[in-house]
Protein backbone atom coordinates (compact mmCIF):
# COMPACT_ATOMS: atom_id res chain seq x y z
CA UNK A 1 0.00 0.00 0.00
CA UNK A 2 1.48 3.50 -0.29
CA UNK A 3 0.77 7.10 -0.32
CA UNK A 4 -2.76 8.65 -1.06
CA UNK A 5 -1.39 10.54 -4.17
CA UNK A 6 -1.36 13.79 -4.79
CA UNK A 7 -4.78 15.64 -3.64
CA UNK A 8 -3.98 19.28 -5.00
CA UNK A 9 -7.19 20.54 -6.18
CA UNK A 10 -6.49 22.02 -10.32
CA UNK A 11 -4.68 24.89 -11.41
CA UNK A 12 -5.33 26.02 -14.71
CA UNK A 13 -3.57 28.51 -16.61
CA UNK A 14 -5.90 29.92 -19.33
CA UNK A 15 -3.47 28.75 -22.00
CA UNK A 16 -4.48 25.49 -21.03
CA UNK A 17 -7.94 26.35 -20.48
CA UNK A 18 -9.05 25.63 -23.58
CA UNK A 19 -7.42 22.11 -23.30
CA UNK A 20 -9.07 20.77 -20.26
CA UNK A 21 -12.62 19.12 -19.60
CA UNK A 22 -13.74 18.12 -16.23
CA UNK A 23 -17.36 16.14 -15.90
CA UNK A 24 -18.14 13.84 -12.92
CA UNK A 25 -19.74 10.80 -14.47
CA UNK A 26 -22.29 9.68 -11.65
CA UNK A 27 -25.62 9.41 -11.81
CA UNK A 28 -27.18 10.33 -8.40
CA UNK A 29 -25.61 12.79 -5.49
CA UNK A 30 -26.25 9.62 -3.40
CA UNK A 31 -23.71 7.85 -5.06
CA UNK A 32 -19.87 8.15 -5.92
CA UNK A 33 -19.21 9.80 -8.76
CA UNK A 34 -16.24 8.66 -11.48
CA UNK A 35 -14.50 12.26 -11.90
CA UNK A 36 -13.34 12.31 -15.53
CA UNK A 37 -10.44 14.81 -16.30
CA UNK A 38 -9.55 15.29 -20.13
CA UNK A 39 -6.47 17.32 -21.23
CA UNK A 40 -5.12 17.98 -25.00
CA UNK A 41 -7.23 17.51 -27.67
CA UNK A 42 -10.65 16.36 -27.33
CA UNK A 43 -10.46 14.26 -30.40
CA UNK A 44 -8.91 10.55 -30.25
CA UNK A 45 -6.18 9.43 -32.07
CA UNK A 46 -6.89 6.85 -34.93
CA UNK A 47 -5.68 4.39 -36.98
CA UNK A 48 -5.29 0.52 -38.07
CA UNK A 49 -2.40 -0.48 -35.80
CA UNK A 50 0.21 0.29 -33.09
CA UNK A 51 3.64 -0.83 -32.74
CA UNK A 52 3.48 -1.75 -28.91
CA UNK A 53 3.30 -3.40 -26.38
CA UNK A 54 5.36 -1.13 -23.85
CA UNK A 55 5.04 -1.28 -20.37
CA UNK A 56 6.72 1.21 -17.23
CA UNK A 57 6.55 -0.41 -13.81
CA UNK A 58 7.27 2.67 -11.29
CA UNK A 59 8.93 2.68 -7.85
CA UNK A 60 6.84 5.40 -7.02
CA UNK A 61 3.31 6.88 -8.31
CA UNK A 62 4.66 9.36 -10.20
CA UNK A 63 5.93 9.50 -13.93
CA UNK A 64 9.35 9.36 -14.91
CA UNK A 65 9.65 10.97 -17.99
CA UNK A 66 12.31 9.02 -19.73
CA UNK A 67 10.51 5.54 -19.67
CA UNK A 68 7.17 7.15 -20.27
CA UNK A 69 9.10 8.75 -23.55
CA UNK A 70 10.21 5.64 -24.69
CA UNK A 71 6.72 3.95 -24.62
CA UNK A 72 4.85 6.50 -25.77
CA UNK A 73 7.90 6.23 -29.42
CA UNK A 74 6.93 2.48 -29.51
CA UNK A 75 3.73 2.40 -29.44
CA UNK A 76 3.50 4.96 -31.98
CA UNK A 77 6.33 3.49 -33.84
CA UNK A 78 7.82 7.04 -34.28
CA UNK A 79 5.07 8.53 -36.31
CA UNK A 80 1.73 10.39 -34.74
CA UNK A 81 0.19 10.90 -31.21
CA UNK A 82 -1.75 8.60 -28.56
CA UNK A 83 -3.94 9.22 -26.17
CA UNK A 84 -3.65 8.29 -22.29
CA UNK A 85 -5.23 7.20 -19.51
CA UNK A 86 -4.74 7.42 -16.34
CA UNK A 87 -6.49 5.55 -13.30
CA UNK A 88 -6.64 6.23 -9.98
CA UNK A 89 -8.45 5.35 -6.54
CA UNK A 90 -8.78 8.68 -5.29
CA UNK A 91 -7.56 12.05 -5.18
CA UNK A 92 -8.76 15.09 -7.03
CA UNK A 93 -5.41 16.18 -9.17
CA UNK A 94 -4.00 15.28 -12.32
CA UNK A 95 -0.44 14.60 -11.33
CA UNK A 96 0.33 12.55 -14.12
CA UNK A 97 -1.25 13.66 -16.78
CA UNK A 98 -0.03 16.73 -16.06
CA UNK A 99 3.31 15.54 -16.81
CA UNK A 100 2.12 13.32 -19.46
CA UNK A 101 0.51 15.89 -21.56
CA UNK A 102 3.52 17.96 -23.00
CA UNK A 103 5.51 15.22 -23.91
CA UNK A 104 5.86 14.68 -27.96
CA UNK A 105 3.68 12.46 -29.54
CA UNK A 106 0.65 12.90 -26.68
CA UNK A 107 -2.84 13.57 -27.81
CA UNK A 108 -4.39 13.41 -25.38
CA UNK A 109 -4.34 12.33 -21.23
CA UNK A 110 -7.47 11.65 -19.29
CA UNK A 111 -7.11 11.20 -15.30
CA UNK A 112 -10.75 9.11 -14.30
CA UNK A 113 -11.06 8.55 -10.90
CA UNK A 114 -12.83 5.60 -9.45
CA UNK A 115 -14.15 5.53 -5.91
CA UNK A 116 -16.22 1.89 -6.00
CA UNK A 117 -15.57 -1.50 -7.40
CA UNK A 118 -18.94 -1.14 -9.73
CA UNK A 119 -17.13 2.09 -11.04
CA UNK A 120 -15.27 -0.71 -13.09
CA UNK A 121 -18.18 -1.26 -15.51
CA UNK A 122 -18.97 2.18 -15.92
CA UNK A 123 -19.33 2.94 -19.82
CA UNK A 124 -18.37 5.98 -20.06
CA UNK A 125 -14.46 4.74 -18.36
CA UNK A 126 -14.26 1.67 -20.40
CA UNK A 127 -14.73 3.56 -23.77
CA UNK A 128 -11.98 5.80 -22.60
CA UNK A 129 -9.79 3.21 -21.52
CA UNK A 130 -10.48 1.07 -25.09
CA UNK A 131 -10.08 4.30 -27.36
CA UNK A 132 -6.69 4.78 -25.67
CA UNK A 133 -3.07 3.31 -26.60
CA UNK A 134 -1.53 3.33 -22.74
CA UNK A 135 -2.68 3.14 -19.55
CA UNK A 136 -1.56 4.23 -16.69
CA UNK A 137 -2.54 3.29 -12.70
CA UNK A 138 -1.73 5.87 -10.21
CA UNK A 139 -0.08 5.39 -6.79
CA UNK A 140 -2.86 4.70 -4.14
CA UNK A 141 -4.42 1.70 -3.20
CA UNK A 142 -3.44 -1.35 -4.70
CA UNK A 143 -6.59 -3.03 -3.05
CA UNK A 144 -9.27 -0.59 -4.76
CA UNK A 145 -7.63 -1.94 -7.96
CA UNK A 146 -7.95 -5.30 -7.81
CA UNK A 147 -11.25 -5.08 -6.75
CA UNK A 148 -12.02 -3.94 -10.66
CA UNK A 149 -11.35 -7.78 -11.51
CA UNK A 150 -14.04 -9.22 -13.09
CA UNK A 151 -15.28 -6.00 -14.11
CA UNK A 152 -15.70 -4.63 -17.27
CA UNK A 153 -12.33 -2.52 -16.89
CA UNK A 154 -10.29 -5.37 -16.80
CA UNK A 155 -10.98 -7.04 -20.36
CA UNK A 156 -10.67 -2.80 -21.46
CA UNK A 157 -6.64 -2.95 -20.47
CA UNK A 158 -5.90 -5.88 -22.15
CA UNK A 159 -7.36 -4.70 -25.41
CA UNK A 160 -5.42 -1.47 -25.01
CA UNK A 161 -2.51 -4.11 -24.80
CA UNK A 162 -4.06 -6.24 -27.41
CA UNK A 163 -3.83 -4.05 -29.32
CA UNK A 164 -0.42 -2.94 -29.69
CA UNK A 165 -0.82 0.09 -26.46
CA UNK A 166 0.78 -0.11 -23.02
CA UNK A 167 0.33 -0.33 -19.66
CA UNK A 168 2.31 1.15 -16.70
CA UNK A 169 1.99 2.04 -13.20
CA UNK A 170 3.48 3.43 -10.26
CA UNK A 171 3.68 1.93 -6.60
CA UNK A 172 -0.05 0.95 -6.20
CA UNK A 173 -0.06 1.12 -9.94
CA UNK A 174 3.07 -0.94 -9.97
CA UNK A 175 1.98 -3.77 -8.01
CA UNK A 176 -1.18 -4.15 -9.78
CA UNK A 177 0.56 -4.94 -13.21
CA UNK A 178 2.24 -8.13 -12.06
CA UNK A 179 1.32 -11.86 -12.56
CA UNK A 180 0.77 -12.14 -8.97
CA UNK A 181 -0.56 -8.59 -6.61
CA UNK A 182 0.22 -8.21 -3.35
CA UNK A 183 -3.04 -6.73 -2.43
CA UNK A 184 -2.39 -5.51 1.12
CA UNK A 185 -6.39 -6.01 1.88
CA UNK A 186 -5.80 -6.04 5.13
CA UNK A 187 -2.40 -4.36 6.13
CA UNK A 188 0.59 -3.32 4.86
CA UNK A 189 3.42 -5.71 5.12
CA UNK A 190 6.78 -5.37 6.81
CA UNK A 191 9.50 -7.50 5.78
CA UNK A 192 10.45 -7.91 9.33
CA UNK A 193 6.59 -9.20 9.93
CA UNK A 194 6.73 -11.43 6.96
CA UNK A 195 10.09 -13.12 7.93
CA UNK A 196 8.44 -13.54 11.22
CA UNK A 197 5.61 -15.81 9.50
CA UNK A 198 5.32 -15.57 5.97
CA UNK A 199 1.01 -16.36 6.66
CA UNK A 200 0.62 -13.32 8.31
CA UNK A 201 -2.59 -11.61 7.83
CA UNK A 202 -0.78 -8.75 6.19
CA UNK A 203 0.29 -10.95 3.06
CA UNK A 204 -2.57 -11.50 0.94
CA UNK A 205 -2.93 -11.84 -2.34
CA UNK A 206 -4.74 -11.41 -5.72
CA UNK A 207 -4.03 -13.80 -8.81
CA UNK A 208 -5.97 -13.90 -12.29
CA UNK A 209 -6.01 -10.38 -12.70
CA UNK A 210 -3.47 -8.75 -15.40
CA UNK A 211 -0.78 -11.43 -17.06
CA UNK A 212 1.50 -9.51 -19.18
CA UNK A 213 3.21 -11.37 -22.07
CA UNK A 214 6.89 -12.05 -21.00
CA UNK A 215 6.07 -11.21 -17.95
CA UNK A 216 4.82 -14.07 -16.19
CA UNK A 217 5.50 -15.42 -12.13
CA UNK A 218 6.17 -12.31 -11.47
CA UNK A 219 5.56 -10.13 -7.83
CA UNK A 220 6.06 -6.64 -8.00
CA UNK A 221 6.72 -4.23 -5.07
CA UNK A 222 7.55 -0.96 -4.67
CA UNK A 223 9.40 1.96 -2.74
CA UNK A 224 12.19 -0.73 -2.57
CA UNK A 225 14.91 0.46 -0.81
CA UNK A 226 13.90 3.09 0.99
CA UNK A 227 11.40 1.31 2.45
CA UNK A 228 13.56 -1.71 3.27
CA UNK A 229 11.05 -4.01 1.25
CA UNK A 230 13.58 -7.06 0.04
CA UNK A 231 12.64 -9.16 2.98
CA UNK A 232 9.15 -8.96 2.51
CA UNK A 233 9.48 -9.36 -1.62
CA UNK A 234 11.60 -12.76 0.03
CA UNK A 235 8.27 -13.94 1.63
CA UNK A 236 6.17 -13.03 -1.05
CA UNK A 237 8.36 -15.16 -3.72
CA UNK A 238 8.36 -18.16 -0.65
CA UNK A 239 4.63 -17.78 -0.53
CA UNK A 240 4.03 -17.72 -4.26
CA UNK A 241 6.10 -21.03 -4.62
CA UNK A 242 4.94 -22.66 -1.81
CA UNK A 243 0.84 -22.05 -2.51
CA UNK A 244 1.32 -22.79 -6.39
CA UNK A 245 0.22 -19.33 -7.29
CA UNK A 246 2.95 -19.31 -10.03
CA UNK A 247 3.49 -22.07 -13.13
CA UNK A 248 6.93 -24.05 -12.71
CA UNK A 249 7.79 -24.37 -9.13
CA UNK A 250 9.58 -20.51 -9.42
CA UNK A 251 8.36 -17.10 -9.23
CA UNK A 252 10.13 -13.28 -9.41
CA UNK A 253 10.08 -10.47 -7.16
CA UNK A 254 10.46 -7.54 -9.10
CA UNK A 255 11.04 -4.35 -6.72
CA UNK A 256 11.98 -1.22 -7.92
CA UNK A 257 12.98 2.00 -5.84
CA UNK A 258 11.13 4.94 -5.36
CA UNK A 259 12.18 7.40 -8.46
CA UNK A 260 13.37 4.88 -10.77
CA UNK A 261 11.35 2.82 -13.36
CA UNK A 262 11.57 -0.02 -15.60
CA UNK A 263 10.61 0.26 -19.07
CA UNK A 264 9.46 -2.99 -20.47
CA UNK A 265 9.79 -3.44 -24.60
CA UNK A 266 7.81 -5.78 -26.66
CA UNK A 267 10.55 -8.11 -26.69
CA UNK A 268 10.46 -8.81 -23.36
CA UNK A 269 13.87 -6.53 -22.32
CA UNK A 270 13.45 -4.36 -19.26
CA UNK A 271 15.78 -1.38 -18.80
CA UNK A 272 16.17 0.69 -15.92
CA UNK A 273 15.94 4.59 -15.74
CA UNK A 274 16.99 5.46 -12.21
CA UNK A 275 18.42 4.67 -8.72
CA UNK A 276 17.91 0.64 -8.34
CA UNK A 277 16.03 -2.17 -9.51
CA UNK A 278 15.60 -5.84 -8.16
CA UNK A 279 14.69 -9.13 -9.28
CA UNK A 280 14.36 -11.77 -6.86
CA UNK A 281 14.07 -15.56 -7.70
CA UNK A 282 12.73 -18.36 -5.64
CA UNK A 283 13.39 -21.55 -8.07
CA UNK A 284 12.57 -24.33 -5.07
CA UNK A 285 10.42 -25.08 -2.35
CA UNK A 286 10.84 -23.31 0.68
CA UNK A 287 12.59 -25.40 3.53
CA UNK A 288 10.21 -23.85 6.20
CA UNK A 289 6.90 -21.68 5.42
CA UNK A 290 4.24 -22.58 7.70
CA UNK A 291 1.62 -20.17 9.40
CA UNK A 292 2.98 -18.98 13.01
CA UNK A 293 6.97 -19.62 12.28
CA UNK A 294 9.32 -17.50 10.51
CA UNK A 295 10.93 -18.33 7.33
CA UNK A 296 13.08 -20.47 6.02
CA UNK A 297 14.46 -20.21 2.46
CA UNK A 298 18.71 -20.72 1.36
CA UNK A 299 19.91 -19.00 -2.03
CA UNK A 300 16.89 -16.29 -3.29
CA UNK A 301 19.26 -15.71 -6.98
CA UNK A 302 18.83 -11.61 -6.80
CA UNK A 303 19.52 -9.51 -9.92
CA UNK A 304 20.60 -5.78 -9.10
CA UNK A 305 19.79 -3.33 -11.64
CA UNK A 306 21.67 0.25 -11.65
CA UNK A 307 20.47 3.04 -14.38
CA UNK A 308 20.78 1.89 -17.60
CA UNK A 309 20.91 -1.95 -17.11
CA UNK A 310 18.62 -4.44 -18.46
CA UNK A 311 17.07 -7.68 -17.63
CA UNK A 312 15.05 -10.04 -20.46
CA UNK A 313 11.88 -11.53 -18.81
CA UNK A 314 11.53 -13.41 -22.30
CA UNK A 315 14.77 -15.44 -21.96
CA UNK A 316 15.40 -14.91 -17.90
CA UNK A 317 18.95 -15.12 -17.09
CA UNK A 318 21.01 -17.96 -15.71
CA UNK A 319 24.20 -15.95 -14.47
CA UNK A 320 24.41 -12.50 -12.93
CA UNK A 321 22.40 -13.05 -9.70
CA UNK A 322 24.09 -13.02 -6.10
CA UNK A 323 22.77 -15.20 -3.49
CA UNK A 324 20.86 -14.32 -0.15
CA UNK A 325 19.16 -16.86 2.62
CA UNK A 326 16.40 -16.58 4.68
CA UNK A 327 17.28 -18.86 8.28
CA UNK A 328 14.55 -18.78 11.27
CA UNK A 329 13.41 -15.29 9.84
CA UNK A 330 16.79 -13.92 9.89
CA UNK A 331 17.93 -12.31 6.77
CA UNK A 332 21.64 -12.36 5.44
CA UNK A 333 23.16 -8.89 5.95
CA UNK A 334 23.60 -7.19 2.54
CA UNK A 335 20.66 -7.89 1.57
CA UNK A 336 20.53 -4.74 -1.41
CA UNK A 337 24.13 -5.57 -2.78
CA UNK A 338 26.64 -8.82 -3.26
CA UNK A 339 28.93 -10.23 -5.84
CA UNK A 340 27.20 -11.47 -8.77
CA UNK A 341 27.92 -15.39 -10.40
CA UNK A 342 28.74 -14.55 -13.70
CA UNK A 343 30.80 -18.06 -14.72
CA UNK A 344 28.25 -20.85 -15.14
CA UNK A 345 30.16 -23.22 -17.22
CA UNK A 346 30.06 -25.65 -13.55
CA UNK A 347 26.29 -25.14 -13.63
CA UNK A 348 24.75 -25.19 -17.40
CA UNK A 349 21.71 -23.45 -17.56
CA UNK A 350 18.68 -26.05 -18.58
CA UNK A 351 17.91 -25.62 -21.84
CA UNK A 352 14.61 -23.84 -23.29
CA UNK A 353 13.47 -20.86 -24.61
CA UNK A 354 11.36 -18.46 -24.30
CA UNK A 355 8.21 -18.02 -21.79
CA UNK A 356 5.35 -16.35 -22.85
CA UNK A 357 1.65 -15.62 -20.21
CA UNK A 358 -1.50 -15.31 -22.36
CA UNK A 359 -2.77 -11.72 -23.15
CA UNK A 360 -6.39 -11.47 -23.07
CA UNK A 361 -8.61 -11.53 -24.91
CA UNK A 362 -7.33 -14.36 -27.52
CA UNK A 363 -10.48 -16.46 -27.81
CA UNK A 364 -11.04 -16.66 -31.34
CA UNK A 365 -8.30 -16.86 -34.29
CA UNK A 366 -8.50 -13.46 -35.12
CA UNK A 367 -7.15 -12.61 -31.56
CA UNK A 368 -4.69 -15.41 -31.07
CA UNK A 369 -1.50 -14.40 -29.09
CA UNK A 370 1.01 -14.63 -32.09
CA UNK A 371 4.04 -16.83 -30.33
CA UNK A 372 6.22 -17.24 -33.74
CA UNK A 373 8.57 -15.04 -32.34
CA UNK A 374 9.51 -16.94 -29.82
CA UNK A 375 12.63 -19.03 -29.10
CA UNK A 376 11.82 -22.82 -29.03
CA UNK A 377 11.05 -24.76 -26.64
CA UNK A 378 9.22 -22.06 -25.04
CA UNK A 379 6.94 -22.33 -22.55
CA UNK A 380 3.17 -20.72 -22.72
CA UNK A 381 0.95 -20.29 -19.69
CA UNK A 382 -2.30 -19.13 -19.01
CA UNK A 383 -5.76 -20.03 -17.38
CA UNK A 384 -8.77 -20.52 -18.11
CA UNK A 385 -11.16 -17.87 -16.39
CA UNK A 386 -14.54 -19.34 -17.56
CA UNK A 387 -16.38 -22.94 -18.24
CA UNK A 388 -16.51 -21.10 -22.17
CA UNK A 389 -12.50 -19.60 -21.83
CA UNK A 390 -10.77 -20.53 -25.04
CA UNK A 391 -7.39 -19.28 -25.15
CA UNK A 392 -5.67 -19.47 -28.97
CA UNK A 393 -1.80 -19.04 -30.06
CA UNK A 394 -0.66 -18.46 -33.45
CA UNK A 395 2.43 -20.08 -34.92
CA UNK A 396 4.41 -20.88 -37.77
CA UNK A 397 5.55 -24.41 -39.25
CA UNK A 398 8.17 -25.01 -41.77
CA UNK A 399 8.19 -27.97 -44.15
CA UNK A 400 9.43 -31.11 -42.39
CA UNK A 401 8.82 -29.59 -38.92
CA UNK A 402 7.60 -31.74 -35.79
CA UNK A 403 5.45 -29.74 -34.01
CA UNK A 404 4.87 -31.08 -30.15
CA UNK A 405 2.48 -29.70 -27.22
CA UNK A 406 2.28 -31.10 -24.25
CA UNK A 407 0.19 -28.97 -21.38
CA UNK A 408 0.05 -29.53 -17.59
CA UNK A 409 -3.57 -28.89 -16.67
CA UNK A 410 -4.19 -27.96 -12.96
CA UNK A 411 -6.60 -29.81 -10.74
CA UNK A 412 -8.99 -26.82 -11.00
CA UNK A 413 -10.54 -27.26 -14.00
CA UNK A 414 -10.31 -29.89 -17.14
CA UNK A 415 -9.57 -28.44 -20.45
CA UNK A 416 -8.68 -30.14 -23.96
CA UNK A 417 -6.46 -29.06 -26.31
CA UNK A 418 -6.64 -28.66 -29.90
CA UNK A 419 -4.14 -27.99 -32.73
CA UNK A 420 -6.15 -26.06 -35.97
CA UNK A 421 -4.93 -25.10 -39.53
CA UNK A 422 -4.54 -21.40 -40.67
CA UNK A 423 -8.40 -22.55 -41.82
CA UNK A 424 -9.66 -23.23 -38.72
CA UNK A 425 -9.81 -26.71 -39.56
CA UNK A 426 -9.11 -29.37 -36.83
CA UNK A 427 -6.07 -31.55 -37.43
CA UNK A 428 -5.20 -33.50 -34.14
CA UNK A 429 -6.76 -33.01 -31.12
CA UNK A 430 -5.96 -34.43 -27.15
CA UNK A 431 -9.24 -34.32 -25.23
CA UNK A 432 -8.38 -36.35 -21.69
CA UNK A 433 -10.81 -36.64 -19.11
CA UNK A 434 -10.77 -35.25 -15.67
CA UNK A 435 -9.89 -32.12 -14.12
CA UNK A 436 -5.91 -31.75 -13.58
CA UNK A 437 -5.37 -34.41 -16.52
CA UNK A 438 -2.55 -33.23 -18.94
CA UNK A 439 -2.93 -33.28 -22.94
CA UNK A 440 -0.60 -33.27 -25.69
CA UNK A 441 -0.76 -33.15 -28.99
CA UNK A 442 2.26 -33.78 -31.96
CA UNK A 443 2.30 -32.75 -35.72
CA UNK A 444 4.65 -33.10 -38.99
CA UNK A 445 3.97 -30.65 -41.33
CA UNK A 446 4.92 -32.69 -44.49
CA UNK A 447 3.62 -30.16 -47.44
CA UNK A 448 6.43 -27.53 -48.55
CA UNK A 449 6.32 -24.10 -47.61
CA UNK A 450 5.32 -22.49 -44.39
CA UNK A 451 1.84 -21.91 -42.57
CA UNK A 452 0.21 -21.02 -39.87
CA UNK A 453 -1.06 -23.08 -37.15
CA UNK A 454 -3.36 -22.43 -34.19
CA UNK A 455 -3.11 -24.25 -30.56
CA UNK A 456 -6.60 -24.06 -28.86
CA UNK A 457 -6.98 -24.85 -25.34
CA UNK A 458 -10.52 -24.94 -24.31
CA UNK A 459 -12.17 -25.23 -21.07
CA UNK A 460 -14.29 -28.20 -20.89
CA UNK A 461 -15.21 -28.47 -17.43
CA UNK A 462 -14.65 -26.02 -14.31
CA UNK A 463 -12.39 -22.88 -14.07
CA UNK A 464 -10.09 -20.94 -12.63
CA UNK A 465 -6.96 -18.77 -12.13
CA UNK A 466 -4.55 -21.42 -11.72
CA UNK A 467 -2.45 -21.77 -14.73
CA UNK A 468 -1.32 -24.72 -17.36
CA UNK A 469 1.71 -24.60 -18.51
CA UNK A 470 2.00 -26.03 -22.13
CA UNK A 471 5.30 -27.07 -23.47
CA UNK A 472 5.60 -26.00 -27.11
CA UNK A 473 8.18 -27.46 -28.97
CA UNK A 474 9.78 -27.68 -32.59
CA UNK A 475 12.28 -29.82 -33.96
Amino acid sequence: MSPSRNSRRLAVTAAAAALLTVAPLGVTAAHAQVTRVRQGSATDASRASWSGPAYTMNGSGGIVTATMTKAVDAIRGGTGAIDVVVIAGSGSGTPECDVITPLAGVNSCTTLTLTAANDGNNSQVNTDIRNAEFVYFAGGDQCRYVAWKGTALEASVESVVAKGGGVGGGSAGHHVNSDVVYDACTASATSSGALANPYDRSLTFTTGMFRWPNYAGTINDSHFVTRDRMGRTMAFVARAVKDGLVSGGKAWGVGVEEGASLYLDRAGRATLSGPSAYVVLGDHQPEVAVSGQPLTYTNFKIWKLTNGQSYDFANRPTCGYYLRSVRAGVPDANLYSGTPVTDCSTTPPPSGGSTFAEAEPNDSRTAANGISGLTFPATVTGDMKSTSDRDYFSLALASGQTLTVNCAVPSAYDADLYLLSASGSTLTRSVNDGAGADESVTLTRTASGTATYYLDLEAYAGSGTADYSCTVAKS
